[in-house]
């Protein structure tokens, strides 16, 4: 019997239990349930998995950000000690490129205290073989994380993991998307009532049929973070494909071996996301203490960090990887691929300068 159908059954009881559970229930449960979840099972990255991130296409996107974060010590005013921060760190390439480009600055690393914030007890022992040089410390949430002094974190795909209720607006006003059982006892959509306060301001007066994503996750851990970088100081991007304006959109999905596929019937089988609500995530830093950058895109971001130097430098050095360098910036930078559809926000201490926007 495979993960999914043991998960599906798993779910099926509990529904037929206690009734239909919302769509951010159903993403927790496939992807961190301890069992079946597939994070906590079988998270399969790169080009021989599920999906493929950005730090996977290329170093130079890690090199930017190891860059991006000494930039940013730099302009703390050096700090003898700061928390270095990554929340999901996936198999480790993203931080490990990034300490690599650091080594340019030898009081950045020394400075450094290395924290990466993972819950996938197998993505751990990819980043601990990756990382074993630099003696990471591992927490299961930011709360985890000592405060005492001034934080650096960067989070890449971070955002469209964290779960997020669907509404739907009828003729008849508000509509929440839930997962029931169909009358044979599959896993089905379904829709019940809803509390119409949950939906933002903005977005009430979307056109019927329209549905809007509401992430109680994705605030909360923009509240969290701006609550942390007004305490203790220091700065923290994210980046992640996702809206920069308020807008409906149904984007639940899921993905495996690099293909969409039925949402339920692969339930613990595949990666499930939905996309990031950046202005939804920086108001709620804000709201924290914290300020925030303009939201821009990939490519901007990437662009004002020197990408095409250090693209001109790498095929330099590598004539014979030319084509193949061109095809890595290609795929982070172009309007059709990684450009223009992941966005990236920084959260920042109170007057603190921030690169690359």
């Amino acid at each position: 019997m495979s993960l999914q159908t043991k998960l599906a059954e798993r779910l099926a009881r509990r529904i037929a239990a206690a009734g239909p559970i919302t769509v951010a229930q159903f993403m927790t449960a496939c992807l961190h349930d301890p069992e079946f979840g597939y994070y906590a099972t079988r998270p399969a990255l790169g080009a021989d998995g599920d999906f493929i991130t950005a730090p996977l296409v290329s170093q130079m996107f890690g090199e930017l950000i190891g860059l991006w974060a000494v930039q940013t010590w730099m302009d703390m005013g050096r700090p003898a000690s700061f928390r270095l921060v990554e929340m999901g760190p996936g198999d480790g390439t993203l931080m490990s490129d990034a300490l690599r480009a650091a080594r340019l600055a030898p009081d950045f690393l020394a400075a450094a205290d290395l924290w990466l914030v993972e819950t996938s007890a197998p993505l751990r022992d990819r980043q601990r073989q990756a990382l074993a040089a630099h003696a990471p410390r591992w927490a299961a949430s930011l709360d985890d994380i000592p405060d005492g002094a001034p934080l650096i974190l960067f989070a890449n795909e971070l955002l469209d993991c964290l779960p997020a209720r669907q509404f739907l607006r009828t003729a008849k006003g508000w509509a929440e998307r839930v997962v029931g059982l169909s009358d044979d006892g599959a896993l089905a959509f379904g829709l019940t009532g809803a509390v119409e306060a949950i939906v933002p301001d903005a977005l009430r007066s979307v056109e019927i049929g329209a549905v809007v994503e509401v992430s109680a996750a994705q605030e909360g851990l923009g509240g969290a973070i701006g609550d942390r970088i007004a305490r203790g100081g220091g700065a923290a991007l994210f980046i992640d494909y996702g809206r920069d304006a308020p807008a409906p959109g149904d984007t639940l999905q899921a993905l495996l071996r690099h293909q969409k596929v039925d949402v339920l019937a692969t339930a613990g089988e595949a990666d499930l996301t939905v996309h990031a609500d950046f202005p939804a995530f920086a108001a709620a830093a804000r709201a924290g203490g914290a300020q925030t950058t303009r939201i821009v895109t990939q490519a901007a971001f990437l662009q004002a960090l020197g990408i095409d130097a250090r693209a001109d430098a790498l095929t330099r050095a590598r004539p014979d990887q030319a084509e193949s360098i061109a095809r890595q910036s290609h795929r982070l930078m172009a309007r059709d691929q990684m450009g223009e559809l992941f966005k990236v926000v920084a959260v920042h201490a109170p007057g603190l300068a921030v690169a690359g926007f």
